[in-house]
């Protein structure tokens, strides 16, 4: 046969049937307790940590080590196995691999020197422009000015009324 036992909400011990303090807030809220002595603390709003005999105070300072079962650390094992990362096949990164330092690093650095080569032209290709640019504005700048404009008139359609 099961009994069916609750929890004293002040000490945290166990409170078998036919014993037990229950009180029920005005907000519904259910309180149950051991005794009276729970009740007493619990309404003069006693914290149950700083209570030693409480379960939470013992939970805290670690005084249950028996109660609680201690796992096993669970090492974990690196298990040997390849596969193909997203735009490399399996082949490709075993030939990487096998592959001297030597060429690699040659490899690297004849990529690199390609790079530079190419943002070298960008630039160089960016500067032509801005001067072919600033040829042709100069030369515009030069035809577009004159002198002083007339002021306009009294007559015309658009001065005020």
């Amino acid at each position: 046969m099961v009994l069916k036992t609750e929890v004293c909400r002040f000490s945290g011990a166990k409170i078998y049937p036919g014993r037990g303090i229950r009180f029920i807030r005005s907000d519904s809220q259910v309180f149950l307790f051991l005794n009276s002595k729970c009740k007493r603390y619990f309404h003069n709003r006693l914290k149950p940590a700083k209570l030693s005999w409480t379960a939470l105070f013992r939970k805290q300072h670690k005084k249950d080590l028996h109660d609680t079962t201690v796992k096993k650390k669970r090492r974990t094992t690196n298990k040997p196995y390849s596969r193909s990362i997203v735009g490399a096949s399996l082949e490709v990164i075993q030939k990487k691999r096998t592959e001297k330092t030597e060429v690699r690093a040659a490899a690297r650095e004849a990529a690199l020197r390609e790079i530079k080569e190419r943002i070298k032209k960008t630039k160089d290709e960016k500067k032509a422009k801005k001067a072919e640019v600033v040829k042709t504005t100069k030369g515009v700048g030069k035809q577009v000015a004159r002198g002083p404009q007339p002021k306009a008139g009294k007559t015309g359609a658009g001065g005020k009324r």
